[in-house]
């Protein structure tokens, strides 16, 4: 089922399913991975991560629907999503943005932006991988990294920055792929590569972010950028 099939069944159930609890729709697709979570209350409903790389417009949509079936939850159920912003490729943040923002639309809920980085951050904090200060280093590709630093409570101090690895390299531990993909620059590497949905849920859920616009954090230009104008033939 596509993308816009599965949306317009959403419209379709969103005027007429009421009597289902409500629950956080979270979605991230700031890396080459797409994750999609759905939180109940307390409790992570379902969860899935795609298995294929880079192929965030054939993967998301039906990611979401399995998540909602799975999980027992009509479209009507949802209250509110979360989506990550990036910092990440512009046309796997495009995907992810556009969908987040169509299902505000669509369901008439608000859509939260939270920075992938903090993602990141707050599972690696909560889960025991890192103490003390430490980096997130996701794969900014063009042999570079999107960066920025945290304290122990998982608070970003600086960054997101897009940056060389001899540039960022750190002897704090690195939470992120970018960590593995460059190991002689961040030699101690530590907690999670790849954003998880269900963290983001539930740090939007718990407060724990800075809650941004859905919009992308792009720290540099697009590939595709228009060309100039031509000049009149005379």
């Amino acid at each position: 089922m596509g993308r816009a099939s599965i949306l317009a069944e959403w419209a379709c159930g969103a005027r007429s399913r009421s009597n289902l609890e409500p629950v956080l729709l979270a979605l991230d697709t700031a890396t080459a991975h797409v994750s999609v979570a759905a939180l109940d209350g307390d409790r992570v409903a379902a969860e899935h991560v795609s298995e294929r790389s880079m192929q965030h417009g054939e993967q998301l949509a039906p990611l979401v629907d399995q998540c909602l079936r799975e999980a027992g939850i009509g479209p009507d159920g949802v209250t509110a999503v979360a989506v990550g912003v990036g910092p990440g490729p512009f046309t796997g943040l495009r995907v992810g943005l556009v969908t987040a923002r169509t299902l505000g639309m669509v369901l008439g809920v608000p859509v939260h932006g939270v920075c992938t980085l903090d993602v990141l951050a707050l599972e690696a904090v909560e889960t025991g991988a890192v103490e003390g200060e430490f980096v997130v280093a996701t794969d900014a590709r063009r042999k570079e990294v999107y960066l920025a630093t945290y304290d122990a409570s998982g608070a970003r101090t600086s960054g997101p920055d897009v940056l060389r690895p001899a540039v960022a390299a750190t002897d704090l531990p690195a939470v992120g792929a970018g960590a593995l993909l460059y190991p002689d620059d961040f030699p101690f590497p530590a907690g999670p590569t790849q954003p998880s949905a269900a963290w983001l849920a539930r740090g939007v859920r718990d407060g724990r972010f800075t809650v941004l616009p859905p919009e992308p954090l792009y720290l540099r230009r697009p590939d595709a950028v228009a060309g100039a104008p031509r000049k009149p033939v005379s």
